[in-house]
């Protein structure tokens, strides 16, 4: 029986055609590499370019007339999957690269790291080789921890960040706190589900409003989304720090919390509690009506406001 997330791939990966991103391989270091979706624009055909673009593609440096926004998706699906109503809004003014991170998409690695900041090396290192100087970066979720790592350990890179329905670290306080609220046991048990039961609790937590779709498109979304699911569980097991270890970076980017108001996740206390302590340089801004899934259950309020922010963005803060 066709899977029906499978079926619908190609398609999304039409949709992103058309809005002039492609897909294309890096190899950040020996035993790792990364897909990337990119402005096909910036990538030089081969002699013997037919159709289509590859891991052969080399990249060029992006002309400078566009800022340039990287889209870091969170744990349940990949890049596109994740961010696929804000590739093809942002692309007219922006060139846009949306990464798959290590052991999503097509990404993966042989090196036994899992932290955050493994993630966030290879990114910059995948966007380096891409011929991208400076970024704004959005992140969501588990791409929201990665993109506060980037921007704290290269600051000459990203120049900015949007963060939606995440944290600066995923302490034993705050896991613990949030499990609990949520009724699961562990990280595992919330983000990796083996079950159409499972998958629904998550979708439960994960939306504001409830989400129906039939046990079918559950069972084939688990098989698509899913996989990898040792290295997802040691990513997990990665993410969390002990309080005694915790520090809030002193970041040099504009930060501005882009939040569902009824995220049950990351509450939006939690998002408050945090611009505090990032300081005059994080803004906050509340999104009616949506949980963590903020950005693709009001996308059209989340694409308003995230361009609005990025067209505040000086030249000097914006540009490579």
């Amino acid at each position: 029986m066709v899977n029906l997330v499978a079926a619908q791939k190609p398609m999304l990966h039409g949709l992103m055609k058309m809005a002039g991103v492609v897909p294309h391989t890096v190899e950040i270091e020996p035993g790792t590499t990364m897909n990337f979706w990119v402005p096909k624009d910036t990538l030089k055909k081969p002699k013997n370019y037919q159709n289509g673009y590859t891991g052969a593609d080399k990249a060029k440096k992006p002309k400078k007339n566009k800022p340039v926004v990287v889209l870091v998706h969170g744990f349940a699906s990949e890049g596109i999957v994740t961010w696929q109503f804000q590739v093809g809004a942002l692309t007219k003014k922006y060139r846009v690269y949306v990464p798959d991170l290590l052991f999503f998409g097509g990404s993966i690695s042989d090196n036994p790291d899992r932290s955050p900041r493994f993630q966030a090396e290879c990114l910059s290192k995948g966007l380096r080789k891409l011929g991208v100087e400076r970024c704004t970066l959005v992140g969501f979720s588990y791409g929201g921890m990665v993109a506060f790592k980037l921007a704290e350990l290269y600051p000459d890179l990203v120049r900015a960040l949007v963060i939606s329905g995440s944290i600066l670290a995923m302490t034993d306080s705050i896991s613990t706190t949030t499990l609990n609220e949520l009724g699961f046991s562990s990280s595992s048990e919330l983000l990796l589900p083996t079950s159409v039961k499972d998958l629904r609790a998550l979708l439960k937590v994960a939306a504001h409003k409830k989400l129906w779709f039939p046990d079918k498109l559950h069972k084939d979304f688990l098989e698509v989304m899913f996989n990898n699911r040792k290295e997802r569980g040691e990513l997990l097991e990665g993410l969390v720090v002990s309080n005694k270890d915790a520090t809030i970076p002193n970041f040099q980017q504009r930060i501005h919390l882009l939040w569902g108001e009824n995220d049950q996740i990351f509450k939006r206390e939690l998002a408050q509690n945090m611009k505090e302590q990032l300081g005059e340089k994080a803004t906050f801004e509340g999104i009616k009506k949506a949980g963590h899934l903020v950005h693709l259950e009001r996308p059209c309020v989340y694409n308003r406001c995230l361009k609005k922010f990025l067209a505040s963005l000086t030249p000097e803060e914006s540009l490579n």
